[in-house]
């Protein structure tokens, strides 16, 4: 049975089906091949299921203030604070990339989003001061993924949708682990920059600071309000991003006037678009996690993939490895959805923590998003900043590096992900 799902998935995707087919299709065909006496509506049912749960409301919710964000000014304004205050050091213009991905990604909680908003005007500054083009899109890339970490993140989202876990959690554990892949980054930009002579800037008068820090404030108000309402229990993670589109919109529309109020419509509908296909991958993993579940799949994986009793660093090692693989070609909420199912049963039994379990397959989905051969932020870059395939992926390779060093740390600490809960 589990050769016939796969078999059936793999056949479809060779065949340039979108993603969304295979995984609706194949439990549907296997359902009718193995149950044929079972009745047809449970998986329709389960279709439905998928997308019913109220948590899923922020998923739509933090794309469109993203959107909003994007099309208005409030990445230039970030760009801008943090540059006047350390665009001038050795390394500068790299550790504000990382810097303004970290913000960015704690304002929309998505990947490709932060490629977009920050990785556009930040090329072209790296371009010139020096950097070569592999090299400013690798760090752009990488950098992005951070988003994914820190809240609000959306991969945190489909891990607790699936898993149960409370989402206000997660996004608090996912704040020192993004902390920690940014310093990485911010060393890394350090040694860069002098073994490749990048020269020194212009230093910011304080003057310039001064108005570049008034002008970003409101922009920074976005995570305090979104983590420091989650963690202060003011608001839950869907409630945050409700308020989150209302402070995009008071923020790009009525203060900055960066976007007329006849550009909504055509945002929310840009919106509209990418949230369909995150919901219609939603319901066909739940439909597909049921047939699974059914089937005893997970058990099976499990006990020939971990053993009998396997130990809570050898559980987590396996998971590591085989969301890393699944995320390095399929997209990240796709591998969340097919395979928390699958080992977070014994995770569970081993003893790991679930929050600590969801930070992992987290990170895993944002190091799959920027890794060869089919990291989504790849091609999202490629199609971005225009440039082939091979041109994007050259520098990627010490970036990859780093965040399986991380890797390894939040496996042996679980520490580093609780810490803050």
């Amino acid at each position: 049975m589990v050769a016939t799902l796969l078999s059936i998935m793999v056949v479809l995707l060779l065949l340039n089906f979108p993603m969304m087919i295979p995984l609706m299709a194949a439990p549907l065909i296997v359902l009718f091949l193995y149950f044929p006496n079972l009745d047809a509506m449970i998986l329709m049912k389960q279709f439905a299921t998928g997308i019913g749960p109220y948590v899923l409301l922020a998923v739509p919710l933090f794309i469109f203030a993203a959107d909003i964000m994007t099309t208005g000014k409030t990445s230039n304004r970030l760009l801008d604070f943090i540059s006047s205050f350390i665009g001038h050091l050795r390394g500068g213009y790299a550790i504000t990339t990382a810097a303004a991905c970290t913000l960015f990604g704690a304002i929309s909680g998505s990947t490709q989003a932060t490629v977009v908003a920050i990785g556009t005007p930040m090329r072209e500054r790296l371009l010139k001061v020096g950097y070569k083009d592999p090299t400013a899109i690798a760090l752009i890339i990488n950098s992005s993924d951070i988003a994914l970490l820190v809240p609000p993140s959306i991969g945190m989202i489909m891990y607790g949708l699936v898993s149960g876990t409370s989402v206000g959690d997660l996004f608090i554990a996912g704040i020192v682990p993004g902390i920690i892949v940014f310093l990485l980054f911010a060393i890394y930009s350090i040694i860069y920059a002098k073994i490749a002579d990048i020269p020194l800037t212009a230093k910011s008068s304080w003057g310039e600071r001064f108005r570049n820090f008034r002008r970003a404030l409101l922009p920074l108000g976005f995570p305090i309000i979104i983590i420091g309402g989650i963690y202060a229990g003011i608001f839950s993670p869907t409630e945050a991003a409700g308020v989150s589109v209302l402070y995009a919109f008071i923020l790009e529309v009525l203060i900055y006037r960066s976007i007329h109020i006849k550009e909504l419509p055509k945002i929310a509908r840009s919106t509209g678009l990418v949230t369909s296909a995150v919901f219609v991958l939603v319901a066909g993993g739940q439909a597909f996690t049921w047939v699974i579940s059914f089937a005893r799949i997970p058990q099976m994986i499990t006990e020939a993939v971990l053993g009998p009793d396997p130990s809570a660093i050898f559980v987590l090692l396996m998971v590591t490895l085989f969301f890393f693989i699944g995320c390095m070609f399929v997209d990240p909420i796709v591998v969340i959805l097919v395979l928390t199912p699958i080992f977070y049963p014994a995770a569970m039994s081993a003893g790991v923590d679930p929050v600590h379990l969801g930070v992992i397959i987290t990170f895993q989905a944002a190091l799959g998003s920027a890794t060869p051969p089919f990291g989504v932020d790849i091609f999202t870059a490629s199609a971005v900043f225009n440039k082939p395939y091979l041109e994007v992926i050259k520098g990627t390779p010490p970036y990859i590096i780093m965040l399986v060093f991380v890797s390894f740390l939040l496996i042996y600490f679980e520490e580093l992900s609780l810490i803050l809960l």
